[in-house]
């Protein structure tokens, strides 16, 4: 039984999805190799939260990518995951098949558009249509605006928020046209609604990527495509210690990564728990998350009194 969200006229809204679910059906009958769709659609079966479904993963070999790649495949789902370190990618698929799960490494650069294109041809042609996509790749960035290079910013812009933007067009027309529905999980951050000094690109990108969320949410609703915005606080991962620092020498950036490194260190978060957020997330439907208990506080504090945290932000310098 495969629930569809359309109404009596099916046959003319869903066409493709109804000639697909009933070729996969007689060439099953027929002999064939069941398809993963329609091992989901069967009744009475007793399976794992997300077995039989498809997840693909940006930023996968480390950090939050790989705690959520690992946590889903936990729970039976086969994982397509990429990073622009092949490397690191490759490790997270060991993991995985180490605990018995299914995953495929890929490299990939979410800024280039192209890239992202060619790279969801090869997955949709090998792999089938994500149930599940979690745009999670994104680079960290600190320092005043006029130390800030145009370069920089748009380094961080292409990252944060193109890599977001391009992973959506990729695979997300390819979810909506199946008609079967499914979940897109984008990365945003406490930093979205959080003025400060010092983050103006980094806040800037997760600020556009919780508004783009916020859209394709409203544009996907009659698609049966639930858009969710993870919004992480202070949680320590391979990011701090990578943040480039503008407008300071090599010795000082390193400095500044590692004081910031171990400052994230002590406040005991790790990937793993946000992970596990993004898990619950989908399971229950949830748009907006707010991740951290400080996470939480500032989005409620945002939404009642902006105006407070726009003069702290005046005053307070983290950076």
């Amino acid at each position: 039984r495969r629930d569809v969200p359309a109404g009596h006229w099916m046959p003319f809204s869903h066409p493709e999805l109804l000639s697909t679910a009933t070729t996969e059906l007689i060439d099953t009958v027929n002999g064939a190799t069941v398809p993963r769709a329609l091992r989901r659609a069967e009744v009475g079966r007793s399976a794992k939260p997300f077995e039989d479904q498809l997840v693909v993963i940006t930023g996968g070999g480390s950090g939050i990518g790989r705690e959520t790649a690992l946590a889903l495949a936990r729970r039976g789902a086969e994982i397509v995951l990429s990073d622009i370190n092949l490397a690191s990618a490759k490790e997270t698929a060991e993991l995985i098949a180490a605990e018995h799960g299914v995953a495929h490494p890929y490299q990939l650069d979410v800024s280039d558009a192209d890239a992202v294109t060619a790279h969801a041809e090869i997955v949709l042609e090998n792999h089938g249509v994500p149930d599940i996509l979690i745009n999670n790749a994104g680079i960290g960035q600190a320092g005043g605006f006029f130390d800030t290079s145009a370069a920089e910013f748009d380094r961080v812009m292409r990252i944060n928020l193109g890599g977001v933007l391009n992973g959506c067009r990729a695979f997300g027309s390819a979810m909506a046209e199946r008609g079967l529905g499914g979940h897109i999980v984008n990365l945003s951050s406490m930093a979205a609604y959080s003025p400060q000094q010092g983050f103006s690109a980094y806040s800037t990108s997760k600020s556009a990527v919780f508004m783009f969320s916020d859209c394709l949410r409203a544009e996907l609703a009659g698609r049966g495509i639930s858009v969710h915005t993870i919004c992480p606080g202070i949680v320590h991962t391979n990011i701090v210690a990578n943040t480039r620092f503008s407008g300071v020498s090599a010795e000082e950036e390193k400095a500044k990564q590692q004081r910031y490194d171990n400052l994230y260190r002590k406040r005991s978060y790790g990937p793993e728990k946000v992970a596990e957020q993004i898990v619950r997330a989908v399971e229950k439907d949830r748009s907006i998350v707010p991740v951290t208990p400080e996470a939480r506080l500032q989005y409620h504090f945002s939404r009642l009194a902006p105006a407070v945290g726009r003069f702290v932000a005046a005053r307070v310098k983290l950076t």
